[in-house]
């Protein structure tokens, strides 16, 4: 199906351009989430897989900007959590099969039946869950520098204990100064990092901690058939690399990769080389960025607005 971005004003024009997504609310029960979808360039015959998108801790949908300007080929989709981003805050709490619930139905709305998965950091956790959840839809899965859950190995205590609070996504100056502790990555890409960042609500964060207590993929792990790939940094201070040779081990069909020197946000600060090796798993070559100018995307209250256009009478 063709996707389009739609104006303030409710009429809608063809996106030529895979760097501007189309960003509106989806809704699950009661709850609203900001979803966005970066329209592939490759339209030929072979169109690819699309790529369902789940990003980490307290990270808006706009943080995954940057990897869908690179990642052009195929159809991108994520959704902001409840509290996250654009999103509103989550009315009663919510488990990981919710989100993967949440994202069957955004799918399935837009049209999309088959698609591949990437789960990076606490997306990691949804990502598996809906590949064993959603197996119907699931064609292979990417995990990049995340666990099994509560029984992960813990990283360096100093990292975790500022992952506790969303400071550092309110307070600029602290990640920078916190960067490498937190991260592990070079604190020269804190700025990149941060560009598109967004503060989640102090009750989004927490709810989205709550989420992962006491979870593990365990029970159903081995039962995961999608080809997968572990992608992990070995300078990591979150999530060591003995968590990916962990999942790795677990995965009936899957191959692990750790880049050398890489920090926990090697997606964004190893873009270019994290991605050739996700394209050599896929087996799919590359296509020219149509676009590499900076994009403004559409506000939340634009957002929102489109979301009541859709629904009006």
């Amino acid at each position: 199906m063709p996707h389009t971005l739609t104006a303030i004003d409710g009429h809608e024009e063809p996106i030529e351009n895979h760097s501007i997504p189309k960003i509106f609310f989806s809704k699950v029960g009661n709850q609203k989430l900001r979803t966005a979808i970066w329209s592939g360039v490759d339209k030929g015959q072979g169109k690819r897989t699309p790529l369902l998108f789940f990003n980490g801790i307290g990270a808006n949908l706009e943080i995954a900007q940057a990897f869908a300007d690179t990642f052009t080929g195929r159809d991108i989709i994520t959704f902001d959590m409840p509290g996250i981003g654009g999103s509103p805050d989550p009315t009663v709490p919510y488990r990981p099969w919710w989100v993967a619930k949440a994202a069957r139905q955004i799918l399935q709305e837009n049209g999309y039946e088959m698609v591949d998965v990437l789960g990076v950091s606490w997306g990691g956790g949804p990502a598996q869950q809906f590949a064993w959840q959603c197996k119907d839809m699931t064609r292979r899965l990417v995990l990049c520098a995340t666990t099994t859950g509560v029984t992960m190995i813990p990283g360096n205590p100093k990292a975790l204990s500022k992952m506790a609070s969303p400071k550092r996504y309110i307070d600029r100056d602290f990640l920078k100064k916190n960067f490498e502790t937190l991260y592990g990555d070079a604190a020269g890409n804190a700025g990149e990092f941060s560009i598109n960042m967004m503060p989640p609500s102090v009750k989004g964060y927490l709810y989205q901690l709550m989420a992962m207590m006491g979870y593990s993929t365990l029970p159903f792990i081995r039962r995961i058939k999608a080809k997968s790939l572990v992608i992990m940094g070995d300078k990591d201070h979150i999530v060591p690399v003995a968590n990916g040779k962990f999942l790795n081990l677990m995965l009936p069909r899957s191959k692990l990769r750790v880049i050398k020197g890489a920090g926990h946000l090697f997606l964004l600060t190893r873009r270019e080389e994290t991605i050739e090796i996700i394209r050599n798993f896929f087996g799919e070559f590359e296509v020219d960025i149509p676009h590499k100018d900076a994009v403004k995307l559409p506000s939340v209250e634009e957002s929102f607005i489109n979301y009541q256009s859709r629904f009006a009478s």
